[in-house]
């Protein structure tokens, strides 16, 4: 197995469950927010899916003006735009190649430093960990308490 088939398991475990939980937020949640300082909940949810993609097209392209772009979506439902984003990951994820994990991208403008692909990739992974962990709270703070999934998907 190559590291990019291993990577893209491992973005399927974590993803698919950060899916699942979006699933379960009606459109009369998408204002809630755990504490007056938090994000709302839509914006948590945008602010994962974006941030997963820029990180994958960056990846690829090496611009890192791509972390910065404003991203206008049409797309309303939560739910929608979860499946949206993750196809638009995907597709950026497997132009990769194994030589493309070893290349070191110029990230200074964005994360203050030269990053390997593979260690950009990881970061793009913890990011969303740390931000479905966010999300853990605020849908138990919707009220839903046995219903959520474990936190990543194991292979069957």
């Amino acid at each position: 197995m190559t590291n990019l088939t291993q990577y893209m398991q491992h973005f399927s475990s974590h993803r698919n469950v950060t899916v699942e939980l979006i699933k379960h937020i009606q459109k009369e949640q998408y204002d809630y927010k755990p504490s007056e300082v938090s994000m709302s909940t839509h914006d948590l949810i945008v602010h994962i899916l974006q941030s997963y993609y820029r990180f994958a097209k960056l990846a690829k392209t090496k611009d890192q003006q791509v972390m910065r772009e404003k991203i206008e979506d049409t797309e309303t439902d939560l739910g929608k735009l979860a499946d949206m984003y993750t196809e638009k990951t995907k597709e950026y994820l497997e132009l990769l190649t194994e030589e493309d994990l070893t290349q070191v991208i110029d990230a200074t403008q964005v994360f203050g430093m030269h990053i390997p692909v593979a260690a950009l990739l990881q970061m793009a992974i913890d990011h969303e960990i740390h931000h479905k962990g966010n999300l853990y709270v605020y849908l138990r703070g919707m009220g839903y308490t046995d219903k959520v999934p474990m936190f990543v998907q194991l292979p069957r």
